[in-house]
């Protein structure tokens, strides 16, 4: 039988190339937007269509308990959960506003407690599975002029760390992948001369590519299963 995987933020970017990944592996494939509705599904036909597998979609606030309780109630088993839904906000601390901080930590922290709450116990059934949570380097570091963002993905791979170890024993892997600048409309906000200079930070002399996040997740879910709890960093050698 085909393995069923669940990713969140998966009608661009990362989520989108990880999805194209696991169709081309035969996944059954659950996908969650906030938005993008239509893309969404015009993408899970072309999935359909070329790889021959089934797609639901889901469109709603991954922030929100009640809705990835409604997702989940759709879902009988899962093998796979990728946390890759996620938001930025940049701008002085001073500036940062309660509305702000909590829809960057609701949506980037609290959604992974979420899901991971309604997919551990469809993986025990199996005593088998594996969370890859998509994190970022400012999470190991921080940035400045983002400290929520920062924070939430510190809380992302704490979440990992400790879950992990919880568990092992259930033969569930957790993981982390702590991506550096990535070549997707998240990065948008920076003007040509701006992404000039944060290349020129960079030993690999580039930005990385969706593709190549998706390709590390392959890896961490061929992996033994000795890999778990781990914040895997993908940076072209920046941090």
């Amino acid at each position: 039988m085909s393995k069923t995987a669940l990713i969140t933020g998966a009608s661009r970017g990362i989520g989108k190339a990880i999805a194209q990944m696991l169709a081309g592996e035969g996944y059954r494939l659950y996908l969650i937007c906030h938005k993008n509705q239509e893309l969404l599904h015009r993408f899970a036909k072309e999935l359909s269509d070329t790889f021959h597998v089934d797609v639901t979609c889901f469109c709603g606030d991954i922030s929100d308990s009640s809705f990835v309780e409604s997702v989940f109630s759709d879902i009988k088993e899962l093998d796979l959960l990728i946390n890759n839904a996620g938001i930025s906000q940049i701008g002085l601390f001073s500036e940062l506003s309660y509305e702000q901080w909590h829809r960057v930590i609701d949506t980037n922290l609290s959604s992974v407690f979420y899901t991971c709450k309604q997919a551990i116990p469809k993986m025990l059934q199996k005593h088998a599975g594996h969370i890859i949570n998509i994190s970022s380097v400012w999470g190991n570091v921080g940035a400045s002029m983002e400290v929520a963002y920062s924070a939430s993905k510190g809380g992302v791979n704490a979440l990992t760390r400790a879950l992990a170890k919880e568990l092992a024993p259930s033969g569930i892997s957790v993981n982390a992948i702590a991506c550096g600048v990535i070549d997707t409309d998240m990065n948008a906000c920076f003007d040509e001369d701006e992404k000039a200079a944060l290349i020129e930070e960079i030993p690999c002399d580039r930005f990385g590519t969706p593709r190549e996040v998706a390709t590390l997740v392959h890896s961490i879910i061929t992996a033994p299963s000795y890999l778990t709890g781990q914040i895997i960093t993908l940076d072209g050698g920046w941090q």
